[in-house]
């Protein structure tokens, strides 16, 4: 009744988020009890049922994390929420078990509506092309759906409930001081970890490697590749999406340099304030869309290749990092409120905070398509 009582009061944005986790949980749950479908259809002893559960992982994965994205989102968007359930006497750990509780909820139902479709389908519904997968003809037992499809809760409501920072929102606290640089490691690292990623694919890649025994075969239909060009571009992206944060940072300072006009200032300040929240969605961003292109070159460069589950895992993946995108952007926008209204209250025009934000957008697009692009082109000259 409570959650109720709070979904009473949702707004486009709350809504939009519990519908969002419900739908990636329910996709999430679609694989899982496909991967239980084709373990059962399978003979005993053929080893491909782990492959298929390690499949499912990576989406598990982007699951949590837009979970943990867009429940931190939650105070800073809700403040007045917040303070309603502190002045009924919850703390911080009754808020931050309620947003989990609330991302739960979401997944659970997105789980049980897969699960629903999954047994009418496996009632003498789904065609020759869809038995094996929901294991049509084989006896069901009753606790291996329920124990796969509990993961997609957990799994969202523990990452929730982590990301919650609720003494960042309690009254009579100050808000914590903003860090905008970077420590010295945290540049040196990701710069270590691209220069030998770049070494190592050079190496792996270099004339007479195909006559290497060390290949790796990749899945989704993707061919093999030497081990030391993977390693290598995998350093590399790893690098490069590191390297977001501080090079977000950095030009936001260079565009404050050389007696900046209003414009330039209010964009680099702000974009240097925010590299730090900015940096990792917009990274993890990057980095999917880099994968999916260079896997949708290759198989248009190789016809017949091509794998139904990659292709839906890359839509989900892609689907979590955008909405974390969104969610990330409007607890910027929610936290730079006063700053805004300030601004106006000074007698700023809004032609120029609307400018400020479009060169804030287009310098983040342009290092988005620097770090992307070099991730997609080395990772094409992998699979080439």
């Amino acid at each position: 009744m409570f959650y109720l009582r709070l979904a009473r009061g949702y707004r486009a944005p709350d809504l939009g988020r519990w519908l969002l986790t419900a739908t990636a949980g329910a996709v999430v749950a679609g694989f899982l009890l496909r991967s239980l479908g084709r373990a059962m259809s399978d003979p005993l002893g053929t080893g491909d049922a782990v492959v298929r559960l390690l499949w499912c992982i990576p989406p598990l994965a982007a699951v949590a994390w837009f979970a943990a994205v867009a429940a931190r989102a939650v105070p800073a968007q809700r403040p007045e929420r917040i303070t309603g359930l502190i002045a009924a006497g919850a703390g911080p750990a009754r808020i931050r078990a309620l947003i989990a509780g609330e991302t739960a909820l979401a997944g659970a139902l997105g789980s049980a509506l897969t699960l629903l479709v999954f047994l009418v389908l496996r009632n003498d519904i789904a065609d020759a092309a869809l038995a094996a997968e929901v294991g049509m003809g084989v006896a069901l037992p009753a606790a291996a759906p329920v124990a796969l499809l509990a993961l997609v809760p957990l799994v969202a409501g523990v990452a929730a409930a982590a990301a919650v920072p609720v003494p960042e929102a309690l009254p009579g606290r100050g808000p914590e001081p903003a860090r905008h640089g970077f420590h010295v490691l945290r540049i040196a690292l990701p710069i270590g970890l691209t220069v030998t990623g770049v070494a190592l694919e050079a190496y792996g890649l270099r004339v007479g490697a195909a006559e290497n025994t060390r290949l790796v075969r990749l899945p989704a239909g993707l061919g093999t590749t030497d081990l030391a060009a993977l390693g290598g571009w995998a350093a590399t992206a790893l690098g490069l999406a590191l390297l977001t944060g501080p090079l977000l940072a950095g030009a936001g300072r260079l565009l404050a340099l050389a007696r900046p006009t209003p414009l330039r200032l209010l964009a680099g300040r702000g974009l240097t304030a925010e590299a730090r929240r900015l940096g990792p969605p917009l990274a993890v961003l990057a980095l999917t869309l880099a994968v999916v292109l260079t896997v949708i070159r290759y198989w248009a460069d190789t016809p017949g290749t091509a794998d139904l589950l990659p292709v839906v895992e890359a839509g989900l993946l892609a689907g979590c990092a955008v909405a974390a995108v969104l969610a990330r952007l409007a607890e910027i926008r929610t936290a730079r409120q006063g700053v805004t209204d300030t601004l106006l209250g000074l007698g700023a025009a809004p032609r120029l905070l609307y400018g400020a934000v479009a060169l804030r957008a287009l310098t983040a697009g342009t290092i988005l398509l620097v770090t992307g692009g070099l991730t997609a082109l080395l990772g094409a000259a992998t699979l080439s």
